[in-house]
């Protein structure tokens, strides 16, 4: 997983091509739950590239894109926002999958 290193990468790859940013940070256990099946939905879903954005890091990009609770998705193709999966609850693989199922 590509990890997010300035906000104009951001809009750079929100632009361009098919993109699920994960919104995560170290400390959140929720977001520690996840990380085992991360690789094999990448693998899976490979016509979008994952991206991780540290929320402590981009912490007003959270709040533009109306984040408030982790682990969040949003998905973009092309500058469109395909769809989001943004709330502060634990997600399963199988709720992480039905999201990514539905953009296409």
């Amino acid at each position: 997983m590509k990890k997010l290193e300035s906000i104009e990468q951001f809009n750079e790859w929100k632009d361009n091509g098919k993109h699920i940013f994960l919104f995560s940070a170290d400390w959140c256990p929720d977001c520690r739950f996840i990380e085992p099946f991360l690789p094999e939905l990448e693998e899976k879903y490979q016509e979008f590239t994952f991206i991780y954005v540290d929320r402590d890091q981009f912490i007003d990009l959270c709040a533009e894109n109306g984040v408030f609770g982790i682990p969040s998705f949003i998905a973009y193709d092309k500058g469109v926002e395909l769809g989001r999966f943004v709330s502060k609850e634990r997600k399963t693989k199988e709720e992480i999958e039905s999201f990514i199922q539905s953009l296409e």
